[in-house]
C-alpha cells in the first residue's frame, strides 16, 4: 500500500484526454510494475474508494482518473490537495459485481459462460454499465438487457450496437 499527497489536475484542452486526474509518483509506478500489479483501489481523502488502473500519459508519467461525479461528491476543485491511498485491487473483476448481474448469472449458466468468455476489460465495462444506475429496478433492467444482447451476439460485443439495443428494448419494461 502506498500513501501520498498530490493535487488533482485538469488535462485541459491541450490533450485528447479529459477531466480530473492525479499523477502517481514514478517510484510507486515502478514498484507496482515490479510486483505485476495492474488494478488498484484508490482511496481519496479517506472518503471515497474507486477501482482503477494506472494510465500512461505516453511520456513516462502515470495517472489515475478522478471523474466529475467523484469530484462533485467530495467537493474537489482542480488544484485541491488530496490524501491518496493506493493499494492492489484483489477483487475478481477489478470492479464490484452488481448483485443483479450475479443473480442472473447464477440462474442462467449460458449467460455466465458467455460473460466469462469475454476479456477482463469487457467484463469490467459491462459490470460498470450495470452497476451505474442508482435504483435496483434500473440495474435489473440494464442487466437483463445486456445479458439478452450478449446471448444474441454470442459474446461478440459491439458497444455502439449494444447501446442501441438497450435504448430500443428499454421501452419493453
Amino acid at each position: 500500500m502506498w500513501e501520498f499527497e498530490t493535487k488533482i489536475e485538469d488535462f485541459g484542452k491541450s490533450n485528447n484526454l479529459w477531466g480530473g486526474h492525479i499523477v502517481v509518483d514514478d517510484d510507486i509506478v515502478q514498484e507496482a510494475k515490479s510486483k505485476n500489479i495492474k488494478r488498484f483501489l484508490c482511496t481519496i481523502n479517506n472518503q471515497e474508494t474507486l477501482h482503477c488502473a494506472l494510465l500512461s500519459m505516453g511520456n513516462g508519467t502515470y495517472f489515475v482518473m478522478v471523474n466529475a461525479e467523484i469530484r462533485k461528491k467530495l467537493h474537489l476543485t482542480f488544484g485541491s490537495v488530496l490524501k491518496i491511498k493506493l493499494e492492489e485491487d484483489k477483487s475478481k473483476y477489478g470492479i464490484p459485481m452488481p448483485e443483479e448481474m450475479e443473480e442472473i448469472m447464477a440462474q442462467d449458466p449460458e449467460v455466465d459462460k458467455v460473460f466469462h468468455s469475454l476479456t477482463p476489460g469487457k467484463q469490467r465495462s459491462l459490470l460498470y454499465l450495470i452497476g451505474k444506475p442508482k435504483t435496483t429496478e434500473s440495474r435489473i433492467k440494464k442487466a437483463v438487457l445486456i445479458t439478452r444482447y450478449l446471448a444474441e451476439v454470442n459474446g461478440e460485443i459491439d458497444f455502439r450496437e449494444m447501446n442501441e439495443y438497450i435504448k430500443t428494448n428499454n421501452k419493453l419494461f
